[in-house]
């Protein structure tokens, strides 16, 4: 079985991360039936939020997801949903397509769930788009239920 750790993601490396996450998420948002200005204008919104001056708040965690050979195999970014709030969110995970089917994502999201309970969290959430039916099978196995489901139907 390989390990997994989490390890702080150095702060020279963030904005890199930040910039190539954020371009996935603008794209996630569109695959999902966003406009571009819809899906750029949530971007902001979350970098103002989560990000402001390029730092994670004090309470989120960016981490770099490593294996047990040293190699950083993806990255995992959690924190409160809103500043001082039980309720945390898992705003980001995962692990590079080399790196898949080896156990990563559930160690990181299990690891990420002991230290949310550490700082006082009483809940973990997170958003999976629909079309992303390997990550709502792993989160249905770690125990998350579905809250919410969103549907659209396109019109042209």
């Amino acid at each position: 079985m390989t390990g997994t750790q989490l390890v702080p993601m150095p702060a020279d490396r963030i904005p890199g991360w930040l910039d190539r996450t954020m371009a996935e998420y603008v794209a996630s948002r569109m695959r999902s039936g966003e406009t571009r200005e819809q899906a750029e204008a949530n971007k902001q919104k979350s970098l103002d939020q989560w990000f402001p001056g390029g730092a994670p708040l004090p309470e989120h965690f960016v981490w770099d997801v490593v294996d047990d050979a040293g190699d950083v195999a993806g990255y995992l970014w959690i924190g409160p949903f809103s500043v001082g709030s039980a309720e945390w969110w898992v705003f980001d995970v995962e692990v590079d397509e080399e790196h898949r089917r080896r156990g990563h994502a559930r160690r990181a999201l299990e690891a990420g769930q002991r230290v949310a309970r550490e700082h006082g969290a009483t809940s973990i959430g997170l958003n999976v788009f629909g079309y992303n039916t390997g990550a709502q099978d792993l989160y249905a196995q770690l125990g998350y239920r579905v809250t919410a489901t969103q549907m659209q139907l396109p019109l042209d």
